[in-house]
């Protein structure tokens, strides 16, 4: 069965800081910050949240169906969907928009910091969603406010059950909007920093989420994952990656696992063990879209 994946398409600019952002911020400062890093590797990679997740379901043999919003610089977004045999049925796109653009900065730490121009992603909301026999699950990953809160609404009428992850567009909605989206979604992933605001926000604690949804998955890192069930929190083990090149990608390649669990009909903790499997896969490789799977060597 097929998943609806919404949420961006963008091209990522990624830049290797080989200091620490930690030692070229001044704390004190903080109100006249004016940094410069020296970036001397640069690359450019497809990326953004629904192609993202999109490449890691299909690399574990599943059946993505994308829909976002491109510019008119994307048409080798959709001859790199065509090359990983991913639909392009519900990619869209904008005229008079540049697809979306991500700037990202990594340390040597791994820690990042990104600018984002959304372009084409904030006419989302045009591409609708309904039923369909051959669609059986749905993810709303971050993506233009208005499509979010579109589709959140077009899943539920279609009783199509999704995944609500917010991630850094979480700040745009508030209490009274998260406490809707979250009353419609099947299952919420946030990282923790994200699990924190969603809280905040909310008025509810992780425990209070997990009991208004079918489960809530907080990612934590190098340190693995949490999975809450109706109040329970269970801790996933991370995976030990071969190599910590590059994290840009990491939450989005858990997300695609986590879509290929519940279609095969797992329990969120077996769905949680495979997506930290795939976050160690990423980690080893430049870019969110350059590793691959050998589905003989995941433990399953």
């Amino acid at each position: 069965m097929a998943s609806i994946i919404c949420g961006s398409l963008a091209f990522d600019t990624i830049m290797n800081f080989e200091g620490r952002f930690a030692e070229q911020i001044l704390p004190d400062q903080l109100h006249i910050l004016n940094v410069s890093f020296l970036v001397p590797a640069l690359r450019r990679d497809f990326g953004g949240c629904a192609g993202n997740i999109a490449y890691a379901l299909r690399q574990l043999g599943g059946t993505a169906l994308p829909m976002a919003t491109i510019g008119i610089d994307g048409a080798s977004y959709l001859e790199r969907f065509k090359e990983q045999g991913i639909s392009t049925e519900f990619v869209r796109t904008v005229e008079g928009s540049y697809t979306a653009q991500a700037m990202i900065i990594t340390d040597r730490d791994n820690n990042q910091i990104n600018g984002f121009h959304p372009g084409a992603m904030e006419q989302a909301h045009l591409t609708t969603i309904a039923a369909r026999s051959d669609i059986k699950l749905g993810i709303i990953a971050p993506d233009g406010r208005d499509a979010m809160w579109q589709h959140a609404e077009q899943f539920s009428s279609a009783g199509i059950p999704f995944v609500f992850d917010p991630g850094q567009q979480l700040p745009r909605f508030n209490g009274d909007e998260l406490r809707a989206l979250l009353d419609k979604a099947s299952w919420v992933t946030v990282n923790d920093y994200e699990g924190k605001m969603l809280s905040d926000r909310s008025g509810w604690t992780s425990a209070d989420i997990s009991r208004q949804v079918e489960g809530l998955i907080v990612t934590l890192g190098a340190d693995g994952c949490e999975v809450w069930v109706d109040g329970i929190k269970t801790h996933i083990a991370p995976v030990k990656a071969s190599a910590l090149v590059d994290p840009t990608g990491c939450g989005d390649a858990f997300r695609g696992a986590l879509l290929f669990g519940l279609d095969q009909g797992w329990p969120l903790t077996r769905c949680a063990a495979l997506g930290n499997q795939l976050g160690a896969l990423k980690i080893a490789q430049r870019g969110p879209q350059n590793y691959s799977v050998n589905l003989r060597t995941l433990e399953f």
